[in-house]
């Protein structure tokens, strides 16, 4: 009987796999090689990034995002621009696991790759780096044809989380894509008690995709600038019940005491989980005005919705 916990075997006995003249076997070879976990094996899966087998290509590609370091960034960029959307899939996946900095010279030399998967891909890796030298190609990939790259050049400028490029996240939150205004809304939630950015994503309040509105809602709540809360508590009449929870939990993060009108009637509202959001907004603010209303969900047919009730009456 074997051990339970048998070692997958030495590297170089598994490297010499690679050699097989039967693909399979150097698929198989490359999983096992894998599974060591051992940077040992890295020049071994570097190097089947170039075999002739489009599988084995595929598989060295997710292989190599369970390491990290300049030689696998520098590998995984080249099976991006691999001819067989498989492997370049691969690779692209594997781009975004990447957590070393020393990766990132490979990556920005293809920025402006002529292949625009290419382009998004590089990007979501760089996204993952958060390295100072992605900054400024992202910003000029705002201006990008595809609406992918675009929306990933906003995830890298938003991870870098620097004030100087509110301009940019804010030109971007008028993009006239809506999965670029998403994620620029999105991204925008790092600038707190910005002024600035909470007029912009106020005014996603209006957008006509409903999750940018929901996000928007959101993220006013993150940024923590009373001056939304009229925004705010517009946007509880919002067709779509999400923005209306959105906005009932940001109202409750600004203790919006203004919005307690606008909050107690959603407490009859038909969806309990607008009741139970408008119950804890009101526990938020912890204003006594709203102890009348409160108790008067205090039998609600919701459970959570009772539970969230005698909360918010045990802060008043």
């Amino acid at each position: 009987m074997s051990e339970p916990f048998e070692a997958f075997g030495d590297v170089e006995d598994l490297a010499a796999d690679l050699a097989s003249p039967d693909a399979t076997v150097r698929r198989l070879a490359v999983m096992a090689l894998a599974e060591t976990s051992d940077w040992q094996a890295v020049p071994h899966l570097v190097a089947a990034i170039a075999d002739a087998a489009p599988e084995v290509r595929e598989q060295a590609a997710r292989a190599l995002g369970e390491f990290d370091g300049r030689a696998v960034g520098e590998a995984l960029a080249r099976a991006v621009t691999d001819s067989v959307a498989a492997v370049a899939a691969a690779a692209a996946e594997s781009l975004a696991e990447l957590r070393d900095a020393d990766a990132g010279g490979a990556l920005l030399a293809l920025v402006a790759h002529p292949s625009p998967f290419v382009r998004t891909a590089i990007l979501r890796g760089l996204k993952a780096l958060q390295i100072e030298a992605s900054l400024q190609p992202a910003i000029t990939a705002l201006s990008d044809v595809e609406p992918a790259v675009r929306v990933q050049a906003v995830g890298v400028i938003g991870y870098l989380k620097r004030q100087e490029t509110l301009p940019a996240l804010i030109g971007a939150a008028r993009d006239g894509s809506a999965e670029v205004r998403l994620a620029a809304v999105k991204a925008l939630s790092f600038a707190d008690q910005s002024a600035e950015a909470a007029a912009a994503v106020s005014a996603a309040l209006k957008d006509a995709a409903g999750e940018v509105r929901a996000a928007a809602a959101e993220t006013l709540g993150r940024l923590g600038v009373s001056s939304a809360s009229p925004a705010l508590v517009a946007a509880l009449a919002d067709e779509l019940w999400q923005v209306r929870q959105k906005a009932l939990q940001s109202l409750g993060r600004l203790r919006a005491r203004e919005a307690l009108p606008a909050i107690i009637a959603l407490l009859g509202d038909d969806n309990p989980s607008l009741r139970k959001d408008a119950a804890a907004a009101l526990g938020e603010i912890a204003d006594p005005a709203s102890r009348e209303a409160l108790a008067t969900r205090a039998q609600d047919v919701d459970p959570d919705v009772r539970k969230t009730v005698a909360w918010a009456l045990g802060r008043l």
